[in-house]
């Protein structure tokens, strides 16, 4: 370990400063610009493309379907036109067939002392049309002279840059020149191998030198799908490996409280006050629970099924079999709502066996309170319900065995923690969230989590339809909702809410319910109106009287989508629903079809759709299940943009896409498993580099967990 600690530390430990070339005043702004730190950065600091430079276009040859053009011409004038926000830098380069503009809106005094009219260069870039003539924006760009003709390199990386670093001399090819300067300093010694010899030949993976070299400058294509194929892999089972080891050594070493028996009260509930019958899935995720709380070590499992699949009723049934071995229980919900419908169906699901429930939030009276924290330190209370109020200081148990979180994002790391040292024992942990994850995304962010999956959904319930209508088309949606409301049922109407537009969107919020009004009238009809402006007080008065039927409408922004509860509500519409991700679009869905009738989604749009925004539209009306929804999402925005995920350092990969590289994140991850299952503590001859290597990068990686 030492050994492969100190080679790391010799060389690619080294600031960035210590390269020639760079110095103090670029390294500041490589740090800023790019985060590059060290030797090691500068390597991970990917081409994000290779160009053949031996290839040239011509003007003639470009068209409306061409991507990426590299030109060479003669510089036949500049100019700086434009004001302000406007201003740029429009240079005309010709060659034998034609004339092509090169653009810059930025750094336009360093690109002016960079040209020369009637000097021959080489520009490279995306091609636009402007005004039916093709340009360049941004060009890469090079003096082509006798002195220095084309270069003939096969495939010359192409590296994401910043205008400050243009402006200092760090383009895209002096980046190159950096990195390769870098590389020809290295030895094999210095990039050390970190995989076992076993996973290497089971993969094909070229070695580690060779990887790193080939991907910046490959000698041919194949060499470098090659050593792409190697470094992706390094990325994603290093991660599996980091995963797999919190998860063993927490099966092995977390003490946990003993469940050791099925009770009288589980027992009684199951067969007596059952309200339905479980679906498989349901008694599958009870027995998954059933086997980890039996073992004597901590629980911590995350319980994710779509709207309505029945995760409360499970959790009713662990609360129930902690309550007969002696344990309490407590259920976190985000908000009070939330909570207070948690408290409700749960109090309700127990009434008839006497079992005492209580409801903690911020709103709860004093005496309720000091009611309540007697009962929990005396132990007569089983099961606790709450919001954040129940992780404060003064709230203690007497035996607490199971803590339920309900849409766990939704709580800071350090306020879980807080629940966990509510017991000499730290108690079971069981997560739920009702926002379905991918398999891809689930088993990288949440890889050192046990896993539980309720996939199935109660008989009964009736599929909502969901359909699309234009703005043209609302006045026959209108006419819809008038036909509902005259056979009792309810109606949802939701407005987007943007953080970057929160002002404009409140607008369109308070207009939108003008015009809802406009339709209907009071006193023949009642609206309700719940956004996240208003006190808590009154929201939760509005939103109280549309759970009890007072009025027939809910206009309300996305403060909805988690929580409430209205089985009378049969409409969902959504307006600009083309601003809404699919997650989202599907969870508000959700809030209907709860009840016996018939339920609908109407997506209302503007007439002029994106291809992403037709595509989620489309989505939505073909199915109403969240797993397949919550892929296609993975695959359309990408990991780092699904909630919740944000921050999961599991998910920073230089290289690697658990969206197009599924096949080598199931690799990765059955022969990670497979590793630790062997050898937990890596401590086999073959594995020892693989531990200096995760030793070294401890701290430089933020790994996922829930507890």
């Amino acid at each position: 370990m030492k050994k492969f600690i100190s080679a790391l530390a010799h060389i690619l430990s080294s600031p960035i400063e210590y390269l020639k070339g760079v110095g103090p005043l670029r390294a500041d702004l490589l740090k800023k610009e790019l985060g590059i730190f060290t030797f090691a950065d500068m390597l991970d600091h990917f081409p994000y493309r290779h160009i053949d430079r031996t290839k040239l276009n011509t003007v003639a040859e470009i068209s409306p379907a061409t991507d990426f053009v590299q030109v060479a011409g003669v510089l036949q004038g500049f100019d700086i036109v434009g004001q302000r926000q406007g201003k740029r830098l429009v240079a005309q380069l010709r060659d034998k067939t034609g004339t092509i503009e090169l653009t810059w809106f930025q750094g336009l005094s360093w690109v002016q002392k960079q040209l020369e009219v009637g000097q021959s260069y080489l520009a490279f870039g995306k091609i636009t049309f402007y005004n039916g003539f093709p340009q360049i924006v941004h060009p890469d760009f090079e003096v082509l002279s006798p002195e220095k003709p084309l270069e003939k390199s096969f495939l010359e990386p192409v590296y994401s840059t910043t205008e400050k670093l243009k402006s200092k001399g760090l383009g895209a090819r002096q980046i190159a020149k950096l990195t390769f300067q870098l590389l020809s300093m290295l030895k094999e010694k210095d990039i050390i191998e970190n995989l076992p010899d076993s996973v290497c030949k089971h993969m094909d993976l070229v070695g580690r030198f060779k990887a790193y070299n080939q991907v910046h400058f490959p000698q041919n294509s194949n060499e470098y799908e090659r050593s792409v194929k190697r470094l992706k892999f390094e990325e994603l089972f290093v991660a599996q490996v980091r995963m797999n080891l919190l998860r063993s050594s927490r099966h092995r070493f977390s003490k946990g409280v003993l469940f050791e028996k099925v009770g009288n009260l589980f027992n009684e509930f199951y067969v007596k006050h059952l309200p339905f019958e479980l679906t498989n899935a349901q008694k599958r995720v009870i027995k998954e629970i059933r086997t980890d709380t039996a073992r004597g070590r901590q629980m911590n499992r995350l319980l994710q099924g779509d709207v309505g699949s029945g995760k409360t009723i499970v959790a009713v049934l662990i609360m129930l079999l902690a309550a007969d071995n002696g344990f309490q229980s407590c259920l976190m919900a985000p908000t009070e709502i939330l909570a207070r419908q948690h408290y409700q169906t749960i109090a309700g699901l127990l009434e008839k066996m006497n079992i005492p429930v209580r409801l903690l939030t911020g709103s709860t009276k004093t005496a309720e309170r000091k009611k309540i924290f007697n009962e929990l330190q005396e132990g007569t209370l089983n099961i606790l319900i709450g919001t954040h109020a129940v992780i404060e200081d003064v709230v203690e148990f007497r035996n607490l065995g199971l803590v339920i979180i309900d849409e766990q994002h939704r709580f800071g790391v350090a306020q879980r923690a807080k629940m966990w040292k509510k017991a000499n024992i730290p108690p079971h942990i069981l997560v739920m969230t009702a926002t379905p994850i991918p398999r891809t995304l689930a088993m990288t962010a949440y890889g050192d989590l046990d896993y539980s999956v309720i996939d199935e959904m109660p008989p009964g319930r009736q599929p909502i339809t969901t359909v699309h209508r234009y703005e043209s088309q609302r006045s026959k949606v209108m006419d819809f909702i008038r036909t509902e409301i005259a056979n009792g049922r309810q109606i949802y109407i939701i407005f987007p809410l943007i953080e970057e537009s929160a002002k404009l969107d409140y607008e369109n919020l308070m207009k939108g319910y003008e015009n809802t009004k406009a339709y209907f009238p009071e006193p023949k009809y009642w609206i309700s109106m719940v956004h996240g402006r208003q006190p808590a007080e009154q929201k939760e008065m509005n939103m109280k009287r549309f759970v009890e039927h007072d009025t027939q409408i809910m206009v309300s922004t996305t403060v909805i989508e988690v929580g409430v509860n209205v089985p009378n509500a049969s409409v969902m519409i959504i307006e600009s629903a083309e601003k809404f991700g699919l997650s989202q679009l599907h969870q508000l869905r959700g809030r209907v079809g709860r009840g016996a009738e018939k339920s609908y989604c109407i997506l209302l749009t503007g007439s002029k759709l994106g291809k992403d925004a037709f595509e989620r539209i489309n989505i939505m009306t073909q199915t109403n299940n969240g797993f397949e929804i919550a892929e296609k999402d993975l695959e359309i925005r990408g990991p780092g943009e699904i909630e919740g995920t944000r921050q999961s350092g599991a998910l920073n990969f230089k290289l690697a896409s658990i969206v197009q590289d599924k096949g080598l994140l199931d690799a990765a991850k059955n022969i990670a498993a497979d590793l630790i299952e062997k050898d937990p503590d890596l401590t086999s001859a073959e594995n020892l580099q693989l531990k200096s290597f995760l030793h070294y990068r401890k701290g430089a990686v933020m790994w996922s967990k829930i507890s």
